[in-house]
């Protein structure tokens, strides 16, 4: 198959969050002409804001490619939310599990099977104080080495405004803008035969964060710090400010 049908569930879910998605964004979204029009690939992407998953997800939607999600398994059994996430096609990752294979097999399967499949390779909540990607997991580099199809950064900004990271209120007014920038797919050939060592994914990885955030920092207008935060449970400095660059 080349791409996955739009079926009822999906529909039924863009008819639900394409309302106040308009209501709550301005859209400043470009280079949708990198999402492949056919085929499997993936997309990865920065993450500064738990509702930034549903304001991508209205990017990708509106180039005609179904989004497939990798999330955490425990909103798979949230009421409502969960039965969403199943009946559209999304995939579980149980954190801190051997199972968390199955997930990357998943998204393998989904991938060779002509769909477009979105990774957020930091793994969680960006913890940098000012928003911008961190060091990522390798989670995604394995999938991109099994099927070596295109791989397309994206980086977007602008979701943290309506809910901050880490926080559960969120910031109706005053309307803002959601920017998604999406650029070419990498070239990873270099990688490719080459013996899949803890190295090789943590060089592949950094490939992938390095784009996202050199187009974050063309998004935001201003350059990335040189050393990105390293993924943790806690920020070494509390949680991150969003009062500062936004």
């Amino acid at each position: 198959m080349s791409r996955r049908k739009v079926g009822l569930w999906y529909r039924l879910a863009a008819a639900l969050t394409r309302p106040p998605m308009m209501m709550l964004f301005r859209r400043d979204w470009r280079g949708r002409h990198h999402i492949p029009a056919t085929g499997g690939f993936m997309v990865v992407v920065n993450h500064n804001s738990s509702l930034d998953p549903v304001a991508y997800g209205h990017y990708q939607y509106s180039t005609g490619r179904v989004p497939r999600f990798l999330a955490k398994s425990s909103l798979f059994t949230n009421g409502a939310v969960g039965a969403m996430l199943r009946r559209t096609g999304q995939i579980p990752v149980p954190r801190g599990t051997k199972d968390v294979r199955d997930a990357l097999k998943a998204a393998v399967s989904a991938v060779n099977g002509g769909e477009g499949v979105v990774f957020y390779p930091e793994g969680t909540l960006t913890r940098d104080p000012d928003l911008w990607p961190m060091a990522g997991r390798t989670g995604a580099a394995r999938v991109a080495l099994r099927t070596r199809c295109p791989v397309i950064p994206v980086a977007q900004w602008g979701a943290h405004r309506v809910l901050p990271p880490y926080q559960k209120k969120p910031r109706i007014f005053p309307r803002t803008t959601h920017q998604v920038l999406a650029g070419p797919a990498l070239d990873l050939s270099s990688y490719y035969g080459r013996a899949v060592t803890p190295a090789l994914l943590g060089e592949v990885t950094d490939v992938f964060m390095g784009a996202i955030t050199d187009l974050l920092a063309e998004i935001r207008g201003e350059p990335a710090p040189a050393i990105r935060q390293r993924t943790g449970r806690e920020h070494p400095h509390g949680l991150p400010s969003v009062s500062g660059r936004s």
